[in-house]
């Protein structure tokens, strides 16, 4: 019995080796061509399909069959995505034939080779990488040199040499006051927190290689349905921070959770979408699919928003480290750089900094009809850019607040917020010198797009700004020993 024992679990495991599968998990699985059609195993012929007509003077695409050209006579249509369809891909198949087995592994070197970006993306880095550093030796300074001198030695005085003591410790009684229009602070910031798992988790996907670019509208598929399964957390952070705040029309902070920024990028598409209609564009989105786009708004992210909102307002308000005094203390007259729109509009610059070289490969794909593969870069610039937002505004806040200015909630927002204004001015300056549009539909729908990129990058930007300054301000008051 001893010496079968080990016989057995040897036959066993090559029972179970031998029974196992391999599967092909991200992108696309690949596909095996021979030169002889065998039904079981492969296929002889390469099916071509084509795409959509663009050109370079306008941002109208066109179906491939608008045009006199050849087609195919048993002319099919595959299933689309929603991407797909959004992006105004409209795939049916070819009269041309491809009979050249192009390996699977090198069937990207065409494009690879004709894109030769991966030098200017390493100088896009490693200029981020600069001024990452930059920003957080300067915070490192404050935190372990600047603050943590003042915080002991204010712990030390007596009460009456810390009344006489000036900077930051002396706003400790009115930093936590709620802001003035704290009901649409707290809406932006639940919908910031929605775009920001959502570009996250999409942007990580695809760098694993589960959104493969040769899978055309699986990028934009999977975006779309993570942020409408994302509308918990949305009403969950701005139902919090609302009543942090002190607010009471809950009703009103959920309505506005649910439906302002979604509401404005849905009307700003459907007036894009009715251009698209007029000039008989393929873009054009069927009035299915808008149906479909609200079934998924008003049918399951709305839902899932108030859900987190109800959750949100069960919950306490978030209890500030300090009292806030009863009488608001009186500011005292600024400098030029502390006023709030010089800093505001300083606070952008470095973000910006981070992401204007993979700004213009991303505007290329988009307008100039290239192929975008480098995720990877996509994906270390987000998290740079998610470090320089933060490190810029906990900087600019704490020089703000040495200068007694208690007034950070919303400046935290728009300073790194801030940074979707420069992305309007270089997507201005890229149409008046990258492309050759013409025409008045082609420019009201570069105009048009282009806002909803830079509303959804401001609410992202803004949103991360202001949870890195709230961390801040809770930290070293937190440390504050105040009677």
């Amino acid at each position: 019995m001893k010496s079968l024992k080990p016989r057995f679990i040897f036959l066993l495991s090559l029972t179970v080796v031998g029974s196992s599968f391999g599967f092909y998990l991200p992108g696309l699985a690949p596909v095996s061509f021979c030169e002889q059609e065998d039904a079981k195993e492969c296929q002889k012929d390469i099916q071509l399909f084509v795409n959509r007509l663009d050109s370079v003077e306008s941002v109208l695409p066109y179906e491939y069959d608008a045009f006199d050209f050849c087609k195919d006579t048993d002319e099919r249509r595959p299933s689309e995505n929603l991407g797909q369809v959004l992006f105004g891909e409209r795939i049916e198949t070819s009269p041309y034939k491809q009979n050249d087995d192009i390996r699977w592994a090198s069937r990207w070197d065409y494009i690879l080779v004709s894109m030769p970006h991966t030098n200017i993306q390493w100088f896009s880095i490693m200029n981020s990488l600069v001024i990452v550093l930059f920003l957080s030796g300067m915070v490192a300074m404050i935190m372990l040199r600047t603050l943590h001198k003042d915080i002991a030695r204010y712990n030390q005085m007596d009460q009456e040499e810390a009344q006489e003591e000036s900077g930051w410790k002396q706003v400790h009684g009115d930093v936590f006051r709620p802001p003035r229009m704290g009901m649409l602070l707290s809406v932006f910031l639940g919908q910031g927190t929605q775009v920001f798992i959502m570009i996250f988790i999409t942007l990580f996907l695809a760098c694993l290689g589960f959104l493969s670019p040769a899978n055309r509208g699986a990028l934009m598929t999977c975006a779309v349905v993570l942020w409408v399964l994302l509308g918990t957390p949305a009403g969950y952070v701005s139902a919090r921070l609302y009543k942090t705040f002190g607010g009471e029309n809950w009703k009103t902070n959920v309505l506005l959770t649910a439906f302002l920024c979604p509401g404005i990028v849905f009307v700003d598409f459907f007036l894009m979408n009715l251009i698209l209609w007029v000039e008989g564009s393929s873009a054009a989105v069927p009035f299915g699919t808008l149906v479909a786009i609200l079934a998924l708004w008003f049918g399951i992210s709305v839902p899932l928003t108030f859900v987190g909102a109800y959750v949100g307002f069960k919950k306490p308000g978030i209890e500030p480290p300090v009292r806030t005094n009863q009488i608001p203390r009186q500011i005292p007259p600024q400098t030029f750089f502390t006023k709030p729109v010089p800093g505001i509009i300083m606070g952008g610059i470095l973000p910006f900094g981070c992401i204007f070289i993979q700004l213009f490969f991303i505007l290329n794909s988009i307008w100039s009809h290239q192929m975008y593969y480098m995720f990877g870069f996509l994906f270390l610039v987000f998290i740079i850019l998610v470090i320089t937002c933060s490190e810029a505004t906990v900087l600019l806040c704490y020089f703000h607040l040495c200068a007694e200015d208690y007034h950070w909630w919303w400046r935290s927002f728009l300073t790194s917020g801030f940074t979707a204004v420069y992305l309007f001015v270089y997507a201005v300056h890229y149409f008046f010198s990258k492309l050759q549009i013409i025409g008045a539909a082609s420019t009201i729908l570069y105009l048009g797009y282009t806002l909803i990129m830079v509303l959804i990058f401001f609410i992202f930007t803004g949103t991360i700004g202001f949870f890195a300054c709230f961390l801040f301000v809770n930290k070293i008051y937190s440390v504050l020993k105040v009677d």
